[in-house]
């Protein structure tokens, strides 16, 4: 089963929990298992009303000294001394571990010191554990999310008055495609941003699925612009082709080294490029040149246009729309005389992957094509 997180109105643990319960995910188990969690917390779920979306509002009322924080350690024993499933426990282990690495990042502390405030309370701890519950309640075993709104602004926090995104989910959403829209708030609290950060295998379009339920989970406020709710699809693996849209940038260049060109292939694909090409063209006044193309999701076309603009000569690009169609594929580890090589495996065929047989060969001392052909007569024998 697969979950995609639409959040086009940024992320908060309770707006996730209210999607997931608005989905399918049994509100009475997650109140119950809560309870066994926070005996002191009022776990409610109910419908309203945001833009004219009908939606969940998932809430967890609790009183709590003013200045209350916790420690790593205090919190994960909480969550270990509950009734809850063994997998939700080390799920939600795993998220509050993630939050702890950004705020000691942030802090310049280690994580066993981080003082954990706003996240630290007890409405926050259920909102995690809460997620964790309802993506185990729904048997999601994979999760993608779109580009996310993280707002703008300031926020009030213990720490005094931060900028938006602040400085714990800035961290945690490093390398994530983030964009500002809407009013001048947080829209993206840092609860929401490691359960992501934590669990999502990709950011970006929509993979291909057969569509189950759908859930909106409501944010607190009621916005004029947009409707304030995080939208979750749950569904299965479709086995369909996927098709996706990408964008091409592409940039004639007849007076950069070969070395240049090579530098910047290279460095584009770490970037993140899905694919990079190098073609010979003549150009104007007789001289010779190439033709660089460079396949991209869309949410990277600037960053990648940046990088090609001063890893190259080019005083230009082009740029286009579009779609991609790709097979679905996994991946299968074959052993060989030099070790593990991944081989690609779609529907209609299969192939070894060229670094891993690279390393082999090094490894083995034998020739590249005789481990590429030890992985291909491996492979076809375990099948």
């Amino acid at each position: 089963m697969i979950c995609y997180i639409d959040a086009f109105s940024g992320l908060a643990g309770d707006m996730i929990v209210g999607a997931l319960i608005d989905a399918g995910a049994d509100a009475d188990a997650i109140a119950s298992a809560l309870a066994q969690l926070a005996p002191d917390a009022s776990v409610s779920a109910a419908k309203t009303i945001r833009r004219g979306i009908t939606a969940t509002k998932f809430k967890v009322e609790v009183v709590e000294p003013q200045g209350k924080h916790r420690h790593l350690p205090a919190i994960l024993k909480m969550i270990h001394a509950a009734d809850l499933p063994d997998t939700v426990k080390a799920d939600s282990e795993r998220v509050f571990r993630t939050l702890g690495e950004a705020e000691a990042a942030v802090h310049g502390v280690s994580i066993e010191k981080v003082h954990f405030h706003e996240v630290g309370a007890l409405d926050s701890i259920c909102d995690i554990v809460g997620a964790c519950l309802g993506f185990h309640l729904l048997g999601v075993a994979e999760i993608h999310c779109s580009p996310i709104n993280v707002g703008s602004g300031t926020v009030n926090t213990e720490h005094g008055v931060l900028p938006v995104p602040a400085p714990a989910t800035a961290r945690l959403l490093g390398d994530v495609p983030i964009y500002a829209r809407g009013p001048a708030m947080e829209l993206t609290t840092p609860t929401g941003a490691a359960i992501v950060a934590t669990f999502a295998k990709s950011f970006g379009p929509m993979p291909a699925l057969r569509l189950k339920s759908i859930g909106y989970g409501a944010g607190d406020r009621d916005f004029k612009d947009h409707a304030n709710v995080v939208r979750v699809l749950v569904g299965q693996q479709s086995g369909a082709t996927e098709h996706t849209t990408v964008s091409v940038i592409e940039a004639n260049i007849d007076d950069a080294s070969p070395q240049v060109i090579g530098y910047a292939t290279e460095k584009l694909l770490e970037a993140g490029a899905l694919d990079v090409t190098v073609t010979p063209v003549q150009m104007k006044k007789g001289r010779p040149g190439v033709t660089l193309q460079v396949v991209a999701a869309p949410e990277q076309r600037e960053s990648l246009v940046a990088l090609i603009f001063r890893e190259t000569t080019t005083l230009g690009v082009r740029f286009h729309t579009a779609e991609r169609r790709v097979q679905p594929r996994r991946w299968v580890d074959t052993e060989t005389s030099g070790g593990t090589v991944r081989v690609k495996v779609s529907p209609d065929g299969f192939a070894a992957e060229y670094e891993d047989a690279r390393q082999a060969a090094t490894a083995s001392g034998l020739p590249l094509q005789a481990i590429l052909a030890e992985t291909t007569r491996n492979y076809l024998n375990t099948k």
